[in-house]
């Protein structure tokens, strides 16, 4: 199957969570832009979305020293202010602005008439979307996912007690699409499995915990 054209150049995607770093937030989001992954997920999705945006501020200015592409989370208001075109969705938010986008198409169209293509490409956001079966895929693809995270495919301690889903799982949903798929879940910067993952038909490996302790 020929992949769709894949918005992030690269085949490895930092994903940060602060409670794993023993540094300064900041510093620990530094060091790992220096070692240049082709993108950064910015997943403090605990934070109320005004301590979101302003941690968003300081990250994106970071990864743009770097020329690190900054992916943020869940906040598509967040990223629509700070004129962002990344974001990265759980599912079911993705659900919802879809339905959001669309209702909000609709009622273009009736005021002013249809929009021109230049407007769509202006206003368009590069979504990601978190899945977790082969049925999740099908349908974050369907509702306009530009890449999907798939997982967990290694045992991690970030789901601990939860069994992975392993390699063919990752080739179901990497068979089954045709938008970039990254693994996630259990993967480190030098323990071959990135070239593992990228055997099964994903386009790379989100990796967390190996870039928040670097």
């Amino acid at each position: 199957m020929c992949k769709k054209e894949n918005p992030i150049p690269g085949k490895i995607i930092a994903v940060t969570n602060r409670s794993l770093c023993e540094r300064p937030f900041l510093e620990q989001i530094k060091r790992v832009c220096e070692t240049k992954p082709a993108a950064l997920i910015l997943r403090e999705k605990d934070l109320p979305e005004t301590e979101y945006e302003e941690m968003a501020r300081q990250v994106l200015a970071i990864c743009e020293e770097y020329g690190v592409i900054c992916i943020l989370h869940s906040y598509i208001e967040t990223a629509k202010r700070l004129e962002r075109q990344y974001v990265h969705l759980p599912l079911p938010l993705l659900r919802t602005c879809m339905q959001k986008t669309e209702n909000e198409e609709k009622q273009i169209k009736f005021m002013s008439g249809n929009l021109s293509m230049d407007q769509k490409n202006k206003n368009k956001l590069i979504l990601g979307c978190s899945v977790h079966s082969v049925e999740d895929a099908i349908e974050a693809e369907k509702l306009g996912a530009s890449y999907l995270t798939a997982g967990h495919i290694f045992a991690t301690d970030c789901k601990r007690g939860l069994p992975p889903r392993g390699m063919e799982f990752l080739k179901q949903v990497c068979e089954t699409v045709n938008i970039p798929v990254y693994a996630i879940g259990g993967i480190g910067l030098n323990d071959g499995k990135i070239d593992s993952v990228c055997e099964c038909g994903a386009a790379g490996a989100c990796i967390m915990s190996a870039f928040m302790a670097i």
